[in-house]
């Protein structure tokens, strides 16, 4: 979906698009650029998809041969000889999320899909715009946070 200042592509596998909320994801990704502040045309790219391919993306992009719930693939900020035109919206780059990791994720922690399937879209974008809760205690500590503080301004915090 797109409009004037933000486009969100979606794409949803087959077998789970009757499960997925996209005006959820959509929702989760504007309030996670408004309260970091992002201001011009922006884009990003969201799979949502199974375990197998996350499993696959993990290995194939971070050397782990195991299912993960949520990836981030930032574009880089080097000098790329790729132009783009000066009107172009800055890609931020995609996020690709386990369907089936959301299910599993959601009962284990006793709450709605739809919270953990804002979570993790909240998640990945945080890491596109640069956190990093590998870092350090602190690093992890400041992205939980902030995670909780958009999940709160979306309705879907812990306490509701």
């Amino acid at each position: 979906m797109s409009d004037s200042e933000r486009t969100i592509e979606i794409q949803v596998v087959p077998q789970y698009m009757a499960h997925v909320d996209s005006a959820l994801i959509e929702r989760a990704v504007e309030c996670t650029l408004r309260m970091e502040q992002v201001a011009g045309p922006v884009e990003v790219g969201i799979l949502i998809t199974d375990d197998t391919e996350l499993q696959r993306l993990n290995q194939a992009y971070r050397g782990v041969d195991a299912p993960t719930d949520v990836l981030s693939f930032a574009e880089a900020d080097d000098d790329s000889t790729f132009v783009r035109p000066p009107d172009a919206p800055h890609y931020l780059g995609d996020i690709a999320i386990s369907w089936e990791r959301v299910v599993a994720q959601a009962a284990e922690y006793g709450h709605s899909r739809e919270r953990e399937l804002a979570f993790l879209v909240v998640h990945g974008m945080l890491h596109l715009l640069g956190y990093d809760h590998e870092r350090s205690p602190a690093d992890e500590t400041n992205m939980r946070a902030r995670e909780e503080e958009i999940l709160r301004a979306l309705g879907l915090s812990r306490e509701e």
